[in-house]
Protein backbone atom coordinates (compact mmCIF):
# COMPACT_ATOMS: atom_id res chain seq x y z
CA UNK A 1 0.00 0.00 0.00
CA UNK A 2 1.57 3.48 -1.11
CA UNK A 3 1.83 5.87 1.67
CA UNK A 4 -0.07 8.43 -0.65
CA UNK A 5 -3.42 6.11 -0.84
CA UNK A 6 -6.79 8.18 -0.65
CA UNK A 7 -9.20 5.38 -1.35
CA UNK A 8 -8.92 1.89 -0.65
CA UNK A 9 -11.25 0.92 -3.84
CA UNK A 10 -13.46 2.58 -6.91
CA UNK A 11 -16.78 1.76 -4.05
CA UNK A 12 -15.04 3.85 -1.37
CA UNK A 13 -14.16 6.80 -3.67
CA UNK A 14 -17.46 7.13 -5.06
CA UNK A 15 -19.31 6.79 -1.64
CA UNK A 16 -16.37 9.65 -0.60
CA UNK A 17 -17.72 11.25 -3.92
CA UNK A 18 -21.13 11.44 -3.28
CA UNK A 19 -20.75 12.79 -0.42
CA UNK A 20 -18.81 16.02 -1.63
CA UNK A 21 -21.96 16.09 -4.35
CA UNK A 22 -24.17 16.55 -1.83
CA UNK A 23 -22.95 19.83 -0.04
CA UNK A 24 -22.26 20.87 -3.55
CA UNK A 25 -25.29 20.41 -5.32
CA UNK A 26 -27.93 19.35 -2.48
CA UNK A 27 -30.01 16.44 -3.31
CA UNK A 28 -31.72 17.12 -6.67
CA UNK A 29 -32.95 15.10 -9.44
CA UNK A 30 -29.69 13.13 -11.63
CA UNK A 31 -28.71 11.14 -14.28
CA UNK A 32 -25.13 9.53 -13.63
CA UNK A 33 -23.59 8.86 -16.52
CA UNK A 34 -20.30 6.35 -15.94
CA UNK A 35 -17.46 6.14 -18.11
CA UNK A 36 -16.76 2.55 -18.41
CA UNK A 37 -15.22 0.19 -16.85
CA UNK A 38 -13.60 1.77 -13.93
CA UNK A 39 -15.55 4.42 -14.00
CA UNK A 40 -19.27 2.35 -13.06
CA UNK A 41 -18.34 1.31 -10.04
CA UNK A 42 -17.73 5.02 -8.82
CA UNK A 43 -20.87 5.95 -10.26
CA UNK A 44 -23.05 3.25 -8.66
CA UNK A 45 -22.32 4.58 -5.41
CA UNK A 46 -23.18 7.99 -6.54
CA UNK A 47 -25.96 6.64 -8.13
CA UNK A 48 -27.32 4.56 -4.93
CA UNK A 49 -26.43 7.47 -2.73
CA UNK A 50 -29.19 9.77 -5.12
CA UNK A 51 -31.48 7.35 -5.89
CA UNK A 52 -30.87 8.18 -9.45
CA UNK A 53 -30.78 6.56 -12.76
CA UNK A 54 -27.74 4.91 -13.59
CA UNK A 55 -26.38 4.45 -17.11
CA UNK A 56 -22.69 4.16 -18.92
CA UNK A 57 -21.58 6.28 -21.44
CA UNK A 58 -18.71 4.96 -23.67
CA UNK A 59 -15.59 7.03 -24.44
CA UNK A 60 -12.27 5.22 -25.65
CA UNK A 61 -9.21 6.93 -26.02
CA UNK A 62 -7.66 7.22 -29.98
CA UNK A 63 -3.79 5.96 -29.81
CA UNK A 64 -1.37 7.05 -31.68
CA UNK A 65 -0.29 4.45 -33.55
CA UNK A 66 2.63 2.14 -32.55
CA UNK A 67 2.44 4.55 -29.09
CA UNK A 68 -1.37 3.56 -28.34
CA UNK A 69 -0.52 4.65 -24.74
CA UNK A 70 -0.54 8.56 -26.41
CA UNK A 71 -3.61 9.82 -26.82
CA UNK A 72 -4.28 11.87 -30.03
CA UNK A 73 -7.96 12.04 -29.30
CA UNK A 74 -11.17 10.05 -28.10
CA UNK A 75 -14.57 9.44 -29.53
CA UNK A 76 -17.77 8.93 -27.96
CA UNK A 77 -21.00 7.45 -28.20
CA UNK A 78 -23.13 9.41 -30.91
CA UNK A 79 -20.22 9.50 -32.99
CA UNK A 80 -18.20 12.58 -31.03
CA UNK A 81 -14.70 12.69 -31.93
CA UNK A 82 -12.41 14.95 -30.55
CA UNK A 83 -8.76 15.43 -31.72
CA UNK A 84 -5.59 17.13 -30.65
CA UNK A 85 -4.81 19.07 -32.87
CA UNK A 86 -1.26 19.96 -32.01
CA UNK A 87 -0.13 16.70 -31.32
CA UNK A 88 -1.19 15.40 -34.32
CA UNK A 89 0.23 18.13 -36.49
CA UNK A 90 3.41 17.37 -34.40
CA UNK A 91 3.54 13.90 -34.86
CA UNK A 92 2.58 14.17 -38.57
CA UNK A 93 -0.24 11.83 -37.93
CA UNK A 94 -2.03 10.90 -41.31
CA UNK A 95 -5.87 11.14 -41.83
CA UNK A 96 -6.03 7.73 -43.23
CA UNK A 97 -4.27 6.31 -40.02
CA UNK A 98 -6.21 8.81 -37.41
CA UNK A 99 -9.62 7.00 -39.07
CA UNK A 100 -8.60 3.40 -38.91
CA UNK A 101 -8.02 3.89 -35.40
CA UNK A 102 -11.66 5.73 -35.24
CA UNK A 103 -13.14 2.63 -37.01
CA UNK A 104 -12.10 0.24 -34.67
CA UNK A 105 -12.60 1.97 -31.74
CA UNK A 106 -16.22 2.77 -32.60
CA UNK A 107 -16.24 -1.14 -33.28
CA UNK A 108 -15.44 -1.37 -29.68
CA UNK A 109 -17.63 1.13 -28.51
CA UNK A 110 -20.80 -0.59 -30.32
CA UNK A 111 -19.91 -4.16 -28.79
CA UNK A 112 -19.72 -2.73 -25.56
CA UNK A 113 -23.33 -0.93 -26.07
CA UNK A 114 -24.68 -4.27 -27.34
CA UNK A 115 -22.91 -6.20 -24.15
CA UNK A 116 -23.45 -4.21 -21.11
CA UNK A 117 -27.15 -2.99 -21.27
CA UNK A 118 -27.96 -6.44 -22.46
CA UNK A 119 -31.24 -5.13 -24.68
CA UNK A 120 -31.66 -2.09 -22.45
CA UNK A 121 -32.10 1.34 -24.13
CA UNK A 122 -29.78 4.45 -23.49
CA UNK A 123 -30.97 6.46 -21.03
CA UNK A 124 -32.70 9.86 -22.40
CA UNK A 125 -30.26 13.28 -21.38
CA UNK A 126 -32.34 15.92 -22.66
CA UNK A 127 -33.37 18.60 -20.17
CA UNK A 128 -31.77 16.23 -17.00
CA UNK A 129 -28.97 17.43 -14.64
CA UNK A 130 -26.09 14.75 -15.92
CA UNK A 131 -23.23 13.60 -13.75
CA UNK A 132 -20.26 12.41 -16.07
CA UNK A 133 -18.31 9.94 -13.68
CA UNK A 134 -15.04 8.20 -13.91
CA UNK A 135 -12.45 7.18 -11.46
CA UNK A 136 -10.27 9.66 -11.71
CA UNK A 137 -8.54 12.26 -14.53
CA UNK A 138 -5.16 12.16 -15.86
CA UNK A 139 -4.97 13.68 -19.18
CA UNK A 140 -9.01 14.50 -19.55
CA UNK A 141 -9.16 12.91 -23.34
CA UNK A 142 -12.15 10.73 -22.80
CA UNK A 143 -13.78 12.80 -20.19
CA UNK A 144 -13.44 15.49 -22.78
CA UNK A 145 -15.21 13.47 -25.82
CA UNK A 146 -17.71 12.51 -23.08
CA UNK A 147 -18.87 16.46 -22.21
CA UNK A 148 -19.25 17.28 -26.13
CA UNK A 149 -21.57 14.11 -26.68
CA UNK A 150 -23.68 14.68 -24.00
CA UNK A 151 -24.08 18.75 -24.82
CA UNK A 152 -25.27 17.25 -28.22
CA UNK A 153 -28.26 15.73 -26.27
CA UNK A 154 -29.44 18.64 -24.72
CA UNK A 155 -29.13 18.36 -21.03
CA UNK A 156 -30.03 20.69 -18.33
CA UNK A 157 -26.34 20.63 -16.74
CA UNK A 158 -23.85 18.54 -17.18
CA UNK A 159 -21.82 18.26 -13.68
CA UNK A 160 -18.23 16.00 -14.12
CA UNK A 161 -17.88 14.06 -11.21
CA UNK A 162 -14.17 12.24 -10.04
CA UNK A 163 -12.84 11.18 -7.34
CA UNK A 164 -8.80 12.27 -7.86
CA UNK A 165 -7.66 14.41 -10.46
CA UNK A 166 -4.79 16.58 -11.41
CA UNK A 167 -5.06 19.86 -10.84
CA UNK A 168 -4.69 21.40 -14.08
CA UNK A 169 -6.95 18.74 -15.38
CA UNK A 170 -9.74 19.72 -13.06
CA UNK A 171 -9.14 23.25 -14.02
CA UNK A 172 -9.47 22.71 -17.31
CA UNK A 173 -13.02 21.24 -17.21
CA UNK A 174 -14.54 23.99 -15.58
CA UNK A 175 -14.32 25.50 -18.88
CA UNK A 176 -16.08 22.93 -20.44
CA UNK A 177 -18.80 21.73 -18.16
CA UNK A 178 -21.76 23.80 -15.66
CA UNK A 179 -19.70 22.21 -12.37
CA UNK A 180 -16.64 20.38 -11.62
CA UNK A 181 -16.33 18.66 -8.42
CA UNK A 182 -12.79 17.00 -7.73
CA UNK A 183 -12.60 14.92 -4.32
CA UNK A 184 -9.08 15.57 -4.49
CA UNK A 185 -6.42 17.19 -6.20
CA UNK A 186 -3.34 16.26 -4.95
CA UNK A 187 -0.09 18.57 -6.58
CA UNK A 188 2.08 15.30 -7.24
CA UNK A 189 -0.43 13.38 -9.34
CA UNK A 190 1.38 10.98 -11.19
CA UNK A 191 -1.33 8.22 -12.10
CA UNK A 192 -5.00 8.15 -11.31
CA UNK A 193 -4.04 3.99 -9.94
CA UNK A 194 -1.27 5.66 -7.57
CA UNK A 195 -4.45 7.12 -5.06
CA UNK A 196 -6.28 3.72 -4.32
CA UNK A 197 -4.78 0.70 -2.70
CA UNK A 198 -6.96 -1.61 -4.68
CA UNK A 199 -6.87 -0.41 -8.45
CA UNK A 200 -7.65 -4.17 -10.23
CA UNK A 201 -9.22 -3.57 -13.48
CA UNK A 202 -13.22 -3.51 -13.56
CA UNK A 203 -14.27 -6.31 -15.37
CA UNK A 204 -17.14 -6.44 -17.97
CA UNK A 205 -19.36 -8.81 -15.63
CA UNK A 206 -18.85 -6.23 -12.87
CA UNK A 207 -20.03 -3.49 -15.35
CA UNK A 208 -23.26 -5.07 -15.95
CA UNK A 209 -23.66 -6.70 -12.97
CA UNK A 210 -23.78 -2.75 -10.98
CA UNK A 211 -26.11 -2.08 -13.79
CA UNK A 212 -28.47 -4.59 -13.50
CA UNK A 213 -28.36 -4.02 -9.36
CA UNK A 214 -29.15 -0.34 -10.15
CA UNK A 215 -31.68 -0.45 -12.90
CA UNK A 216 -33.52 -2.91 -9.91
CA UNK A 217 -32.74 -0.79 -6.58
CA UNK A 218 -33.44 2.80 -8.16
CA UNK A 219 -36.73 4.28 -7.24
CA UNK A 220 -38.30 7.28 -9.22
Amino acid sequence: MWEETLFHDRAEAGRVLAERLKRAIGHGSLLVLALPRGGVPVGFEIAQAFHADLDVFLVRKLGVPGHEELAMGAIASGGVRVLNRSLIEHLRIPAAAIDRVTEREQKEIARREALYREGRPPLPVENRTVVLVDDGLATGATMLAATHAVRAQGPERIIVAVPVASPEACDEFRAHVDQVICAETPENFQAVGVWYENFFQTTDEEVRELLERAARTHVS
